[in-house]
């Protein structure tokens, strides 16, 4: 009797330790998220077929949106719940593929060839199952939950389903010529005759810059971000979202030269794969070239019809002329403002991003600014005050850096815009592409002259610069200062989530400016 009523005790015991309220704590506890992972839904990608996670995916979407009604705020689990880091596929050796034998007497060289051609027929393979992947567990789940319209989609996905029939096309003709030991003779017939298929890549390209203002656009609906959010969680994802797999087809055309001149590389010049190699290189940088130059054209037209104009008088013919955007991006003034700036071919142009019609726009902030006419100065540290001296004189340093100005002045119309970038770097990237657009326009004018450090325009015979002094910087300051009390703004400001950075094509196509 006494054994027993020990052992109640005892029982008593553990119960109470398993529910952890021997004493409190000041620890603060995460409560546990009502919500369940996705992970705990749907087995791996590998276990199970596409359309059987298509299935339990379109299921637990289901329920949730039936248990409750659309409007209810955002989840926490979702704000916090940003993935580490992005999960990368474990990489695949040829030699290690197919136990290839030291007794087969392959030289180091002959083995790097066949790890390049390896390397090209696996990353076919990856690609192929990204997009279906994209297919299975994105569009197809969101179409019939009607989390977004058909139209919709389509415009976010483009002709991502027709890519898919073309790699596999590669892929099955790599895998015809390569022998039972793993080894594969020759390539570049295949390529040459494969490459120009990649042309239709020029209108999924094209359509990358309004799919991904919309897909932003369609995140603001909580039931897109709630999916989305779910998919990034789950194993299948590795931790990428769904414009990392969108973007996939586009990174992996541009990567063709550099495996193919990797394979080139390690190819004897008696092999007769070279000569045919050199052609597969010719044509696919060809493609490649033709469509970074389609698609920038596309997404100037894209950033041009969403310009908004408070007044006629804003309107430029160069803007209308202009085929390329140079580059772009947010920008604040020297009052903290958020500008989004825009530099075309020809002229440079200042807006504020707004909402109109439930779409993302750019109503002018100031004058469209000629190239030919402007006036770039790169500013130390510092130099620059801060909406007054008395706000300048007590502001962190930290706002005073990374600033350049520009100006412009021609008769009775003068601008004066203070422009603060995130950082050293994309301040850096600013200033060059300026620069490159004042001395294209310079070159195509026929102009004399040379630019100095700054941008400015000098004379060749005196190789002086227009002076600046204490004054005029004071003025420049002032009218920027004052500049933001013009804007009449009848729509809703918005923040850009991220900026575009200028890349390494900017160097190709960006026009810099100079000044007169």
């Amino acid at each position: 009797m006494r054994k027993r009523k020990q052992s109640a005790q005892d029982e008593d015991a553990v119960s109470l330790c398993s529910l952890d309220i021997s004493e409190p704590s000041n620890k603060r506890v995460k409560p546990l998220s009502r919500v369940t992972s996705l992970a705990n839904l749907i087995p791996p990608v590998k276990a199970t077929p596409l359309k059987r996670f298509s299935q339990t995916l379109q299921r637990s979407i289901s329920f949730r949106s039936e248990s409750r009604p659309d409007i209810l705020a955002p989840r926490p689990w979702s704000r916090n719940a940003t993935p580490s880091s992005t999960k990368r596929r474990d990489s695949k050796l040829w030699s290690e593929t197919f136990d290839v034998c030291v007794n087969q007497m392959l030289t180091s060289k002959e083995i790097k060839r066949q790890e390049a051609i390896f390397e090209l027929s696996q990353g076919e393979e990856d690609l192929i199952e990204d997009l279906k992947l994209a297919k299975k567990a994105y569009h197809d789940p969101m179409l019939k939950l009607s989390i977004m319209t058909e139209q919709e989609l389509n415009q976010i996905f483009g002709t991502l389903d027709s890519l898919i029939p073309l790699h596999e096309d590669l892929l099955s003709q790599l895998r015809d010529v390569r022998k039972p030991d793993g080894s594969t003779e020759h390539v570049g017939p295949i390529l040459v005759d494969w490459l120009p298929c990649l042309s239709s890549y020029d209108s999924y390209c094209s359509n990358q810059v309004a799919a991904k203002a919309l897909l932003d656009h369609k995140k603001q609906d909580h039931r897109v971000q709630d999916f989305l959010q779910r998919c990034l969680e789950s194993p299948f994802s590795r931790k990428l979202d769904l414009w990392n797999f969108l973007d996939i087809p586009r990174s992996r055309l541009v990567k063709y030269p550099l495996l193919l001149r990797e394979i080139l590389r390690h190819t004897p010049n008696d092999n007769p794969d070279q000569q045919h190699l050199e052609e597969a290189i010719n044509i696919i940088q060809g493609i490649v070239a033709e469509i970074n130059t389609k698609t920038g054209e596309s997404e100037c037209r894209y950033y041009k019809e969403r310009l908004l104009y408070l007044e006629e008088g804003q309107k430029d013919s160069l803007i209308d002329s202009s085929r390329v955007l140079c580059c772009h991006g947010e920008l604040k003034n020297n009052r903290g403002v958020k500008l989004h700036v825009f530099l075309f071919q020809e002229v440079l142009v200042i807006t504020r991003a707004v909402t109109h019609n439930e779409q993302l726009c750019y109503q002018l902030y100031r004058q469209p600014i000629p190239v030919k006419d402007l006036l770039l100065e790169d500013l130390q540290d510092g130099e620059v005050r801060l909406g007054g001296s008395l706000r300048g004189a007590f502001s962190n340093n930290e706002r005073i850096k990374n600033f350049f100005r520009v100006s412009f002045k021609n008769g009775s119309q003068s601008q004066t815009h203070s422009l603060q970038a995130n950082d050293t770097f994309n301040k850096q990237q600013w200033l060059n592409c300026i620069r490159q657009a004042k001395e294209t326009v310079v070159c195509a004018a026929g102009q004399a002259g040379v630019l100095d450090s700054e941008g400015s325009f000098l004379d060749p015979a005196t190789e002086s610069r227009e002076p600046q002094g204490e004054t005029k910087l004071e003025q420049m300051d002032q009218s920027d200062s004052e500049s933001d009390c013009s804007m009449d703004t009848s729509e809703v400001s918005v923040d850009c989530e991220h900026m575009e950075q200028t890349d390494s094509s900017c160097g190709n196509s960006r026009h810099i400016e100079s000044n007169v």
